[in-house]
């Protein structure tokens, strides 16, 4: 199902908005804070991303005038992710469409019992994997 959903998001995405899944991703994020900037790695945690994937995706996302990096003020090795004029316009354009398809495809269908009940699966998944800490090596 989450393949299948991240394969239609992406769709949607690029069709309606000319942006990929994991570009609004990081968009959101950012827009969800106040100066519309985070530090790399926090925004790599919140994204349960790679740092490294997280670079290079920032770089691609640079390019197009998305998102600006930052030297960080508080600390010269890190460095803040910022959200671009252009980004927030794409993110503006991208977010109704895009949550109308997550609510036609995913939660219009739903009763409230199992939108209950999903909320609750996903918590106890949530909670085990937070509580090992990170993923095994194995």
């Amino acid at each position: 199902m989450t393949s299948q959903l991240t394969v239609w998001m992406n769709r949607q995405l690029a069709a309606e908005a000319g942006i990929s899944l994991a570009d609004y991703d990081v968009l959101v994020r950012l827009t969800d804070t106040p100066e519309g900037r985070l530090r790399v790695t926090k925004l790599a945690r919140e994204l349960s991303w790679e740092q490294s994937r997280l670079s290079h995706h920032v770089a691609r996302m640079q390019r197009r005038g998305l998102v600006a990096r930052e030297e960080c003020a508080d600390d010269g090795r890190g460095a803040l992710v910022v959200l671009t004029e252009r980004g927030r316009a794409m993110i503006e354009q991208a977010a109704p469409a895009h949550v109308a398809f997550v609510r036609e495809h995913v939660f219009d269908m739903l009763t409230e019992a199992q939108v209950d009940a999903l909320d609750a699966i996903a918590t106890s998944v949530l909670t085990r994997l937070a509580a090992d800490d990170h993923p095994s090596s194995a």
